[in-house]
């Protein structure tokens, strides 16, 4: 697995491609279970409305974003935590493989049933 590049800090903006409506950066490595299930590097709110109710929170990767409107706060404090946010988000992804290979397998099981 090869080790994830730097993160945008919270409150950047960004435009996602393909998208009219800019997103506000709030967060990191949110899991979706679901029909897509994956660990996002993003988690985000579009701009300026902000959060009015709790689907209206976006998911989406690096590749996904076209343009960095502007750039949130990024101190030593931010610096620090991000480093530790790499190591997080590699652990998430081992994670959700562990889970989906069980998840995998108790199906595989119950099918033979």
């Amino acid at each position: 697995m090869e080790k994830k590049k730097n993160f945008l800090p919270v409150g950047t903006i960004v435009l996602l491609k393909n998208a009219k409506k800019r997103v506000m950066i709030s967060g990191y490595c949110k899991i979706t279970i679901g029909e897509i299930t994956k660990v996002w590097d993003y988690c985000g709110y579009i701009y300026p409305e902000g959060l009015v109710e709790k689907e209206d929170i976006l998911t989406f990767d690096d590749e996904d974003i076209d343009k960095v409107c502007y750039l949130g706060l990024n101190n030593e404090e931010y610096r620090e935590y991000e480093k530790g946010l790499k190591d997080v988000y590699l652990n998430k992804l081992k994670i959700l493989a562990f889970d989906l290979e069980n998840i995998e397998k108790k199906h595989k099981g119950a099918k033979k049933e």
